[in-house]
C-alpha cells in the first residue's frame, strides 16, 4: 500500500495529526501552535524514527477532512484504527500542549479536546491530571 494514502498511518502520523486538528480547530493556525508541534516532534522519544517530512502531509489530510461534513468523525475513525490504546494518554498530552501553547484556551479548542477525551475513552482523572500539566508548563509571567 502507497505511504501516501490515509490508510496507511503510523502510530507517530496519528498523534501528528491530533495535534493538528486542534490546532486548526479555531480555523487560525498560530505560529507558536505549530512551533510546538514541530518541537514535540523533534525532542521526544516517541517521534524518534518519524519522518517529520509526513507533517505537511498530515496537515493536508487535517485540512481535507474538515473540509467535509463528518470529517471529524472520519479523522477519529483513522485515529482509532492506527494509533495502539497505549498511546492515547500520550496523544491527549500532546492536543492539550498544542492548545495551551499560544496561552488561550478558545471554545472550540475546549470542544475539540472534550472530543477527544470522548472519543479516546480517557478516564476522566486522568484526563484532568493531563490538562493540569499543560497548564502548567504553559503558564505565563
Amino acid at each position: 500500500m502507497p505511504s501516501d494514502t490515509p490508510h496507511a498511518l503510523t502510530a507517530q502520523d496519528c498523534l501528528v495529526l491530533l495535534m493538528i486538528a486542534v490546532s486548526v480547530s479555531d480555523e487560525n493556525v498560530r505560529t507558536v501552535e505549530l512551533i510546538k508541534i514541530e518541537s514535540l516532534v523533534n525532542t521526544l522519544p516517541v517521534f524518534a524514527s518519524y519522518d517529520d517530512s509526513r507533517i505537511s502531509q498530515m496537515s493536508s489530510i487535517v485540512f481535507d477532512l474538515f473540509a467535509e461534513e463528518d470529517g471529524l468523525d472520519a479523522l477519529f475513525g483513522l485515529i482509532r484504527e492506527n494509533l495502539p490504546e497505549r498511546l492515547f494518554e500520550t496523544a491527549y498530552a500532546f492536543a492539550c500542549d498544542v492548545a495551551a501553547a499560544d496561552g488561550t484556551l478558545r471554545e472550540t479548542e475546549l470542544r475539540l479536546l472534550e472530543e477527544i477525551r470522548y472519543e479516546l475513552s480517557l478516564d476522566r482523572l486522568h484526563a484532568a491530571a493531563i490538562e493540569r500539566g499543560a497548564r502548567a508548563r504553559h503558564i505565563t509571567l
